[in-house]
């Protein structure tokens, strides 16, 4: 029971520093609940993102606050992810943005390799996904003309 208190004076001293730190409309800081919520995904799944290093809160009497950078940070994290990239090829993607000068640049590059070399796979894939399409379309074809032939062979 004492931990179920601790957890919820946490949880309520960090949505008391969100409320008091943004406007619904911008905000400038998330609770865990928050983004949670926003990105379809768990409490669970954040903290995994925290321990691999793409995330930083800060820390209110042990609850977690989330920036406007994390947020960001956590989008492009779901999004990447989506897109079937690694933690790891999103860590780098993410560590580029902190460089000065040339990083959002790399970032860039970057993209576009990944994304023509994702696009390419997924467009080898459709075509042998298009080719297994007709070949099951031609059993079907056959098999349903066959069908009809032995019927009309059973009813003569």
């Amino acid at each position: 029971m004492a931990v179920a208190s601790k957890t919820t004076a946490r949880t309520d001293a960090a949505r008391a520093f969100v409320d008091a730190h943004g406007h619904a409309e911008a905000p400038d800081f998330f609770s865990i609940s928050d983004l949670s919520e926003e990105f379809a995904i768990t409490h669970r799944a954040i903290r995994f993102y925290e321990a691999k290093g793409l995330l930083s809160p800060r820390r209110l009497n042990g609850a977690r606050i989330y920036s406007r950078r994390d947020r960001a940070r956590l989008h492009i994290i779901v999004r990447a992810k989506s897109l079937g990239y690694s933690l790891e090829e999103t860590k780098d993607y993410l560590d580029l943005y902190g460089r000065q000068g040339e990083g959002r640049i790399k970032q860039l590059e970057v993209s576009v390799h990944k994304s023509a070399e994702m696009i390419a796979e997924l467009e080898a894939k459709k075509r042998q996904i298009d080719e297994k399409i007709e070949e099951l379309r031609l059993i079907n074809r056959v098999c349903r003309q066959k069908i009809a032939q032995k019927r009309a062979k059973n009813t003569d």
